[in-house]
């Protein structure tokens, strides 16, 4: 991208601010955001949000799965699930959000909770304590696919009705993409 994704306008605030947003305005009890590369300027724009920071030193040299990792060893001990959202995604959606929640709350701890939207798996994805161990034992490079395709692993599709889910900002291309579907 050239700068730092979660830094850039997007709806009248940042990408960080504006997916943070959507997560505090859902049913989630705590809003948990992994730091990185520009640390101090993401958490100063984040100051004003009800959000926890946790900052991943390994950020540079490692991959996402680190700062997943980093993320559940600072979950709160009581929490029984995580949902998994990623700070370069600004078209996340509360009704998306609520919707892998229900599911949760109807089905249990046995599923991961993955959205799908025309048969494509995309993000958040809710994970239950039970999964947590797993991926915190996951070696550097690795990902989160590796237990999302374990033989042990149950998948619950959440069907949803928007491709939001599949659309994520690595190009200048994607973030004028997002800009343009956002003004619609």
């Amino acid at each position: 991208m050239g700068r730092p994704k979660q830094l850039l306008p997007y709806a009248g605030h940042t990408v960080i601010e504006h997916v943070v947003s959507v997560l505090v305005a859902s049913p989630v009890h705590e809003v948990l955001v992994v730091t990185g590369h520009k640390r101090a300027a993401v958490e100063a724009v984040l100051a004003k949000w009800p959000v926890r920071t946790v900052f991943n030193p390994g950020y540079a040299i490692q991959d996402m799965l680190s700062s997943l990792q980093v993320g559940l060893q600072a979950t709160s001990t009581w929490s029984r699930a995580a949902l998994l959202a990623l700070g370069d995604m600004p078209g996340i959606e509360g009704r998306t959000v609520a919707q892998l929640i229900q599911a949760y709350q109807t089905g249990g701890d046995k599923s991961l909770y993955v959205p799908s939207y025309q048969m494509h798996a995309g993000h958040p994805i809710l994970v239950p304590s039970r999964y947590w161990s797993a991926i915190l034992q996951l070696p550097p490079g690795d990902s989160l696919r590796s237990v999302v395709q374990s033989k042990d692993a149950h998948i619950q599709w959440v069907t949803v009705g928007t491709p939001s889910i599949l659309r994520d900002l690595d190009t200048p291309a994607d973030y004028a993409q997002e800009l343009a579907l956002r003004n619609k």
